[in-house]
């Protein structure tokens, strides 16, 4: 259903599930879905600031969301209050899916960061993704996390990264 259609609902909760448990639920602006993309729009959904130390999120921030029903990412573009880019925050995830006005995403631990000039490209996680133990509980989706970050990251330096969201 186009998010165009009078039918389609105009907001949605984004629910981020980890490790079986809602991380995060926060609403958003339906912006479109083809079928296989599924595109929102809303705002920092965290408490206060978040400094990761390469960026902030922060009050005001937009985040632009396209989640995909046959990848194994999301990527957030991330824009100030101003709407300057900050970059990209890229979720290694199961593909989404869309039902009943919930976009449900699992969150398999992995992540990437482009910042808006492309000079910082840094995988985020891996740590944690290890300690998941996901490789022996499901060696597919493993490899899946792995490869679609493996993608994400030569897309980022490569500079075809914007033509992902196109």
């Amino acid at each position: 259903m186009s998010a165009n259609s009078p039918d389609a609902p105009r907001t949605v909760d984004v629910v981020l599930v980890k490790s079986g448990r809602t991380k995060i639920r926060y609403p958003a602006e339906l912006l479109a879905d083809d079928g296989t993309r599924v595109t929102v729009r809303a705002p920092w959904a965290g408490e206060g600031v978040r400094d990761f130390g390469f960026v902030r999120f922060e009050p005001g921030d937009v985040f632009t969301e396209y989640y995909w029903r046959d990848r194994w990412y999301a990527v957030k573009e991330v824009r100030d209050a101003e709407g300057v880019r900050k970059g990209w925050y890229c979720d290694i995830t199961r593909p989404a899916t869309l039902s009943g006005g919930e976009l449900v995403v699992e969150d398999l631990d992995l992540d990437l960061w482009r910042s808006a000039d492309g000079t910082d490209v840094l995988r985020l996680d891996e740590d944690e993704f290890a300690a998941s133990g996901l490789a022996t509980t499901d060696p597919r989706a493993a490899t899946a996390a792995r490869n679609a970050l493996d993608t994400l990251e030569l897309l980022a330096r490569e500079g075809d990264f914007e033509a992902l969201l196109g």
